[in-house]
Parts: structure tokens; C-alpha cells; sequence
């Protein structure tokens, strides 16, 4: 049962490019939206109305209490900004996303060949076929290298908010996108967790196919267990004895 589970579409690879696929639209929208930090201007004047400016990390907007619109809607902030952690998070983010496509064609590559390759492959093409397991692993790898790009420069900024705070004044707050990026990278994280297990669940096959690389040429008889000879049912001990012939 544990062969088939893996040599078919396991529901575990499944989840996993569902949970990346839903963790990549996170680090995009994370990206687009103008939220990473929050300036609240307040005035004394009853006449005129708070400000707040919504900072992103490529569009600036800036609104009045109570309105929903941009009074000022700056989309080349991008080449202006002047604050060092969303300059950090303009290059990680991007490259996050990348990895994560990367990582998200791999596990998509792993699922096909694993689902429409015949249970034995040719010996004369081992080496040139598509490694189901060897896709699984490294996509794995590459939602934790994404995790790690995303997460830090995301919780650089909560720290830098309070610096800010301490430096200036304590008008600064960081946004929902932070909690969107947070939450992404923790959906990279459990992807590939999902992908380490299912390798780990799958590693103990007897086959060679299920590794990640291809020692050597796979052959059919390592694909079941070899069975005991006749002699040996009848003794323990074996001895072979020669048979010498005279040369003519």
C-alpha cells in the first residue's frame, strides 16, 4: 500500500502545491499593497482633518480620516524611499517570488512524472529521466530558501517601526501587509515541511527510482526482493567442486 501511495499522485505533493500556490498570491499581494507602514499626522486645527500616509513598497498614499480615496497617490515612491527596510524588502521580495515559482514548477514537474511514468523505467535512460523524488526535495528546499528571503527582512521591519518610534516620534505602525508576508512565508514553511515528510515516508522503497539522485543505472531486479535458490532450501553449506579436464 505504501508503494502505491507514493508511485501515484500522493495527496501530500497535492496540498503542498496548493499551500505554495496560495502562499506565492500571498507574497504578491503583499507586495502590491501600499501597507507596509502607517504615518498618523495629527492636527490641532478643528477645521482640518488627521492624515494618514500609507507606505508601500512601490506606491505612496496619503488620506483623511474617514475617506477612503488618496489625496495623494505617489506611484514612484519605488525610486524615493528613504526608509532602509523597505528598500530591503523592494529585492527580497521579488527574488521570494521567483523561488517560489521555481519551487512551484519543480513540485509540478514531480507530480506529472510521477502520475503518466511507467512503474519500471528503461534501463538505456536512466539517467536522462525526470527524478520524481529529486523534484520533490529540491522544490522543498526552494520554499525554504523563500521563507527565509520573505520572513526576515518582514520582521526587520515590526523592529524598525519601534526604532522609528524611539528616533522620531511615535506616529509610525506597520500594516497588514506585514501580517500578509508573515503569514506567506509561514505557508512556505509548511509546504516544505509537507514535501520533506513525504520524501521521508517515501525514501524507504526498495527502488532506486525514489531517490534523489541516480547512483547508477536501475535495473528490474532491484525492484523486488530477490528469491532464495533452490540449492539453498536443501543445505546450509555449499561446496563446489572442480572438474579438471585434460587438454588434447
Amino acid at each position: 500500500m505504501l508503494n502505491m501511495g507514493c508511485r501515484d499522485v500522493h495527496a501530500a505533493t497535492v496540498l503542498a502545491f496548493l499551500s505554495g500556490t496560495a502562499a506565492l498570491s500571498g507574497l504578491i499581494a503583499a507586495a502590491l499593497l501600499p501597507n507596509w507602514r502607517q504615518m498618523r499626522l495629527y492636527t490641532f486645527n478643528k477645521n482640518e482633518k488627521n492624515v494618514t500616509v500609507y507606505a508601500g513598497l512601490w506606491i505612496k498614499c496619503v488620506r483623511f480620516d474617514g475617506s477612503k480615496d488618496c489625496v495623494i497617490y505617489d506611484t514612484e515612491w519605488y525610486t524615493a524611499v528613504d526608509q532602509l527596510d523597505l528598500r530591503v524588502l523592494q529585492l527580497a521580495l521579488p527574488i521570494s517570488m521567483l523561488t517560489t515559482v521555481l519551487a512551484l514548477l519543480l513540485c509540478l514537474i514531480g507530480m506529472c512524472n510521477t502520475a503518466f511514468i511507467s512503474t519500471v523505467p528503461n534501463i538505456k535512460q536512466a539517467r536522462c529521466l525526470i527524478n520524481s523524488a529529486g523534484c520533490h526535495l529540491v522544490a522543498g528546499l526552494f520554499f525554504l530558501l523563500a521563507c527565509v528571503i520573505c520572513l526576515t527582512p518582514s520582521i526587520w521591519v515590526i523592529f524598525h517601526n519601534q526604532q522609528m518610534n524611539k528616533k522620531y516620534e511615535p506616529v509610525f505602525t506597520f500594516d497588514i501587509s506585514v501580517y500578509i508576508a508573515i503569514a506567506s512565508a509561514g505557508g512556505l514553511l509548511f509546504t516544505a515541511i509537507l514535501l520533506f515528510l513525504w520524501y521521508c515516508a517515501c525514501k524507504t522503497l526498495p527502488s532506486p527510482f525514489w531517490q534523489p539522485l541516480y547512483s547508477h543505472a536501475p535495473s528490474v531486479h532491484s525492484y523486488a526482493s530477490h528469491p532464495y535458490s533452490a540449492r539453498s532450501r536443501h543445505s546450509a553449506i555449499e561446496i563446489d567442486i572442480p572438474v579438471v579436464t585434460h587438454a588434447s
